[in-house]
C-alpha cells in the first residue's frame, strides 16, 4: 500500500511531523514498518492560558495536550522517538499575524497555505537538517512524484479526490518537494481508517478537525476582537455597485467576498458582498450575477510542474480549496503580476486567497489572488 513517488533507500532517517490524528499517525506506521528510521514530532503552535484551563475548552490544534498525546502513543507503540517543538513564535509570525493583516486589509486569508509553507515544510526541515533526517513526512492527502524526463519533482492530486490537499501545498519550492514525503496520497480515506484499525491504532476513528485551527469556534469575528485595538476595525456605509448607501456594517474585516447570510439588510432578492474597499471603508453588495469575475490578476507566483512561462497557458485554474478547476488561459502580466482570464465567469474571486494552476492530476503552480476582473 506504501508508494511514495520516487525510490527513498531503506533505513533513511524520516521526520514524521504527527499532529495527533489518524493521517499523521498510519503516515508514521507505514514509514517505520517499511524499514524507515522515523522521528515524530508535534508543533506546539499555541500555549493554553489561564482563561482557556478554566473554560475547559478543547483545541482545534495539533498543540493541544490531548492530541499530543495521541501522537506520544503512536510512537511509543511503534517504539520510535517523539518530541514536541514549541513553535507558538514562528506560528504566530508566519500564520496567525498575516491572517490579521489580511481581514484588516479587506483579504479573506488562506492560512493552511502559509503554515505548510513556513512551518511543516520550512522550520520542520530545517529541524530534519540538524537531527541528519533525509526527508519530512506528513499525513496530506497528496503525491510528490519525480519527473526524471524534466528533473522536476512535481506535485499530483491524491487518489481520493474529496480529500485532496494539494491546493494548499502550491507553494512548496523544488527543494521543498524534493524532500517531501506523503504516505497517503495514493490512499482514500476510507482505507486509511481500515488500515488504521488493523495496525491498532487508538486513533483510528477520531474525528477530522474542520476548522481554523487557531481560531476557537471558527468564529474569526470574535477572534479578531480580541487580538487588535477596536480603532482598527471601524463601522461604515454598506453601499450598491452604484454608490447609493443601503445599509451600515460593523467593519470591514468582518465580511468576506460572496458571503450572502448576515448582511442584515432585506430586499427582494438576495444580496451577496461583491467587493470590499477598506480604503473607504465600504462594504460592497449586489445581487448574485455582480459576483461573477471574467478572470483575476495574482501575484508571488511559484512554478512546480513548469519552469516559468514566457508566454500564455492554458490550464484550470482553482480559486478556492473546495471548487473544480476552472478552464482558463493565464497571461504574464507586468510588475510579477498575471491574468488569468476564464473560459466562463466563475464566482466569488476573492483577494488573498490562492489560485491554484492545474494540467489534470499535475500542479503547474499557483499565486495569490489580488483582484477580480469583471
Amino acid at each position: 500500500m506504501l508508494t511514495l513517488g520516487r525510490e527513498i533507500k531503506k533505513g533513511s532517517r524520516i521526520l514524521v511531523a504527527m499532529s495527533g490524528g489518524v493521517d499523521s499517525a498510519l503516515a508514521a506506521v507505514l514509514l517505520s514498518r517499511a524499514g524507515y528510521e522515523c522521528v515524530g514530532i508535534n508543533m506546539r503552535t499555541y500555549h493554553p492560558n489561564e482563561e482557556d484551563l478554566k473554560s475547559g475548552r478543547r483545541f482545534q490544534t495539533c498543540c493541544s495536550p490531548e492530541d499530543a498525546a495521541d501522537a506520544r502513543a503512536v510512537a511509543q507503540q511503534e517504539n520510535f522517538p517523539y518530541y514536541v517543538m514549541d513553535l507558538e513564535k514562528e506560528f504566530h509570525a508566519s500564520v496567525v499575524q498575516p491572517f490579521i493583516n489580511d481581514y484588516l486589509s479587506g483579504r479573506t486569508p488562506n492560512p493552511c497555505v502559509l503554515c505548510n509553507n513556513h512551518l511543516k515544510l520550512g522550520v520542520l526541515l530545517d529541524k530534519a537538517n540538524i537531527w541528519g533526517c533525509d526527508y519530512v513526512a506528513t499525513g496530506h492527502y497528496a503525491r510528490v512524484e519525480e519527473n526524471t524526463t524534466t528533473g522536476r519533482f512535481e506535485l499530483q492530486r491524491a487518489a481520493d479526490a474529496s480529500k485532496d490537499q494539494t491546493y494548499y501545498l502550491f507553494g512548496l519550492s523544488q527543494t521543498q518537494l524534493s524532500r517531501f514525503i506523503c504516505p497517503l496520497g495514493g490512499m482514500t480515506k476510507t482505507t486509511v481508517r481500515q488500515l488504521a484499525r488493523e495496525h491498532g491504532l487508538a486513533v483510528h476513528d477520531k474525528p477530522d478537525s474542520m476548522e481554523i485551527c487557531f481560531v476557537p469556534q471558527n468564529d474569526y469575528r470574535a477572534f479578531l476582537r480580541k487580538q487588535v485595538e477596536a480603532s482598527a476595525i471601524q463601522p461604515g456605509d454598506i453601499v450598491r455597485p452604484d454608490g447609493t448607501v443601503v445599509g451600515h456594517h460593523e467593519g470591514v474585516a468582518y465580511y468576506t467576498i460572496g458571503q450572502r447570510r448576515g448582511i442584515g439588510i432585506a430586499h427582494a432578492e438576495p444580496l451577496y458582498v461583491v467587493d470590499l474597499l477598506p480604503e473607504q471603508n465600504l462594504v460592497v453588495v449586489g445581487e448574485q450575477q455582480d459576483t461573477l469575475s471574467s478572470g483575476l490578476v495574482c501575484s508571488r507566483m511559484n512554478w512546480i510542474a513548469i519552469p516559468e512561462p514566457d508566454g500564455p497557458i492554458k490550464c484550470g485554474g482553482q480559486i478556492r480549496y473546495r471548487s473544480q478547476p476552472a478552464e482558463a488561459t493565464l497571461n504574464p502580466g507586468e510588475n510579477g503580476q498575471w491574468s488569468v482570464t476564464f473560459d466562463a465567469p466563475q464566482r466569488a474571486v476573492t483577494p488573498g486567497q490562492a489560485v491554484v494552476l492545474y494540467r489534470g492530476d499535475t500542479v503547474l503552480g499557483g499565486g495569490w489572488i489580488e483582484r477580480a476582473v469583471r
